[in-house]
């Protein structure tokens, strides 16, 4: 089975590396040269256009930013509706609206290429290890086919629903949840640092208490240590699903009130610091208290 990848970021370059590493006949392409050529060092082969994708592969993952950026790979010109082969198989592994999912596929009924709506989880460091979450919706027998593509770049593979959207719905419910345990750590961060509390010390408390886990663990780690850029997880993706997560629970009329609250809070960070990762946020709100959490110390800023 040939594999392909379209969007070769922070995740679809994880995707690509493991694919071939799985033993995968692997290609791929991405608007950025640079990240096009980098395949090559993956054990890939870069190619010139989504189309040369297609053709290359039995299945191709797609790994862009938005909707509208899945729709023109999947259904534009060159697409790879038009591209795959009769019985290959779209993965669309990006965050997308439900609806983007849902027009997609019914786009591509008809056209012999299935579609697997399958957004993943576990950021950058799931992406590069192989051992993403996928919130996979397809039929049964098209899901078993292409299960072991899936299984090269996925720890955990749940099988959510039948149809496209479906698996978009799972992980916008999935992101109202995480937005907000990093909205909530990065002002208990910042709670401490006014209260002087060296880093450290909530690292060790938070991370052995009831509220500790990978998302509050790896967050305060990143703070404590001002890492906030080039980690992986760039603010503007955390941004767009929240986006979509309120957009979800408009139409269906559900109120998501801490979810709304971080919204706001990841609209401060990426408006006063655009090129950060997720947990710039922190230093938003710590400019307003005038105090900064670091892992030896909490420092007042003058």
């Amino acid at each position: 089975m040939c594999a392909g990848v379209i969007g070769i970021g922070d995740m679809g370059s994880g995707l690509a590396k493991n694919l071939a590493k799985a033993g995968f006949e692997t290609c791929g392409y991405d608007l950025i040269t640079q990240r096009t050529a980098s395949l090559a060092g993956m054990g890939a082969q870069p190619k010139a256009g989504r189309g040369d994708v297609g053709r290359a592969s039995d299945v191709v993952f797609v790994m862009v930013m938005t909707g509208a950026e899945a729709r023109d790979v999947i259904l534009g010109p060159d697409g790879l509706r038009d591209t795959l082969p009769r019985g290959g198989c779209v993965i669309l592994s990006a965050t997308v609206k439900p609806i983007d999912a849902r027009e997609i596929g019914a786009a591509m009924e008809g056209s012999g290429v299935h579609l697997i709506d399958s957004p993943v989880s576990g950021g950058y460091p799931g992406a590069q290890s192989g051992t993403l979450t996928m919130m996979a919706a397809a039929p049964g027998d098209v899901l078993d086919r292409f299960a072991p593509a899936m299984q090269a770049v996925s720890a955990n593979i749940h099988r959510v629903g039948t149809r496209p959207g479906e698996g978009q719905t799972v992980k916008a419910c999935l992101q109202s949840l995480l937005g907000s345990m990093f909205s909530a750590t990065f002002e208990a961060a910042a709670l401490a640092a006014k209260a002087g509390v060296p880093g450290q010390v909530i690292l060790d408390v938070f991370s052995t208490s009831s509220g500790g886990c990978g998302v509050v663990n790896n967050a305060l780690e990143k703070i404590i240590d001002r890492r906030f850029e080039g980690t992986g997880s760039h603010i503007n993706t955390m941004h767009k699903d929240l986006t979509i997560s309120m957009d979800l629970g408009e139409e269906l009329g559900v109120p998501l009130h801490t979810a709304a609250a971080a919204m706001q809070i990841f609209t401060a960070g990426r408006t006063r610091y655009p090129q950060g990762d997720n947990w710039i946020c922190t230093r938003v709100i710590e400019e307003i208290v005038g105090a900064e959490l670091h892992r030896a110390e909490a420092k007042r800023r003058d």
